[in-house]
C-alpha cells in the first residue's frame, strides 16, 4: 500500500503563487510515476502534471509555463509549484502515484484563487 498526504493548498489572489507538497509513505518501492490532478466545481478530474521515475514530465496545456512539478526522491515527496494563478485554477488538487498499474490517491487539498 502507498499512502499520500498533500499539503500547501489555500486561498490566494489571482497572479499569486502556491506550492503543493505530497509525501508518499508505505510500500513506495516500485512507484513509477507521481503527479497531480485537479477537480474544479462541476468538472471532471483532470491531469495537471506528472513525473516519471525516469525524469520525464508532462503538463496540461492550461498550466504549461506556469506550473512546475518536481520530485525529491530522498524525501519521497513530489511538489507542484504554481505561479501566475488564475480563478480557473480553483479546484481540489489530488496527488497521484502509479505502481504496478494501480493508482493511489491523496485526500486532496483545496486551492482557491480569488479575482
Amino acid at each position: 500500500q502507498v499512502q499520500l498526504v498533500e499539503s500547501g493548498g489555500g486561498l490566494v489572489q489571482a497572479g499569486g503563487s502556491l506550492r503543493l507538497s505530497c509525501a508518499a509513505s508505505g510500500t513506495i518501492f516500485g512507484i513509477n510515476a507521481m503527479g497531480w490532478y485537479r477537480q474544479g466545481p462541476g468538472k471532471p478530474r483532470e491531469l495537471v502534471a506528472s513525473s516519471t521515475s525516469g525524469g520525464s514530465t508532462n503538463y496540461a496545456d492550461s498550466v504549461k509555463g506556469r506550473f512546475t512539478i518536481s520530485r525529491d526522491n530522498a524525501k519521497n515527496t513530489v511538489y507542484l509549484q504554481m505561479n501566475s494563478l488564475t480563478p480557473e485554477d480553483t479546484a481540489v488538487y489530488y496527488c497521484n502515484a502509479q505502481k504496478l498499474f494501480r493508482d493511489y490517491w491523496g485526500q486532496g487539498t483545496q486551492v482557491t484563487v480569488s479575482s
